[in-house]
């Protein structure tokens, strides 16, 4: 076992998160303070909390914000973090994502763009490429399912009518609402996500489904069609 890593029990009590964290709560930890709880020891040369400094400039995107994109495979080439450390450093990462969404869920309920927009940005927001999520709901406008129905290219989702129309009478939904998303992180819509979304609308007038919305979602933004008048 190698005994040369520092941890944070270590520390100087001044400098310990979980001193500070029980003298003043976790919102007065900083960033790396908070990472350096979850990956407890640092390196020969690094504290814990300097390694997890490390961790967060070592990321494509800095800071907190680096951990939803960062892969396992980029995590073990950073010193000091081998496969326990990736592992948990991936998980904290997904599960700041179902907490945020378990808090607008009740929320969902309402289907309001805002609601719906909500409850899907963690888990779209820092896809890399498009999306395109089908909301399924019965008459009440109850959640019956939501889906993929496909995955594009970086800058290309492929919205395809068919497969919405297959998966709405499959699930016997009454209203459907899309999602898809923007890796660039701007919401706005193109001309070709106006033309596709009329498109699927008129489709389902002609057999019964309605499309109550088609939410593009940016980075912590989104925009609804039917917001601005576009469907």
């Amino acid at each position: 076992m190698n005994t040369n890593y520092l941890t944070v029990k270590e520390l100087p009590s001044s400098e310990q998160p979980y001193e500070k964290c029980e003298t003043y709560g976790a919102q007065a930890l900083t960033d790396a303070e908070l990472l350096a709880v979850i990956i407890r020891t640092g390196t020969k040369n690094l504290r814990s909390v300097d390694l997890a400094i490390h961790i967060l400039n070592s990321t494509t995107y800095k800071g907190l914000k680096g951990l939803n994109y960062v892969t396992m495979k980029e995590l073990r080439t950073i010193s000091g973090i081998g496969r326990v450390k990736a592992l948990q450093l991936l998980c904290i990462a997904e599960l700041t994502k179902r907490m945020a969404k378990e808090t607008h869920k009740e929320q969902l309920k309402l289907v309001t763009p805002q609601s719906v927009a909500d409850y899907f940005m963690q888990d779209m927001r820092h896809l890399t490429t498009e999306q395109v999520l089908l909301l399924m709901m019965d008459s009440k406008n109850r959640i019956i399912k939501d889906m993929v129905i496909s995955t594009g290219t970086v800058n290309t989702s492929i919205m395809p009518t068919r497969e919405v129309f297959l998966s709405a009478l499959k699930y016997e939904a009454v209203n459907i609402i899309l999602l898809h998303n923007h890796p660039s992180g701007d919401p706005t819509p193109s001309s070709e996500d106006i033309r596709v979304t009329k498109r699927i609308k008129e489709a389902g007038n002609l057999i019964g489904i309605t499309l109550m919305d088609h939410i593009i979602i940016g980075d912590n933004r989104y925009i609804s069609l039917k917001e601005q008048g576009l469907i």
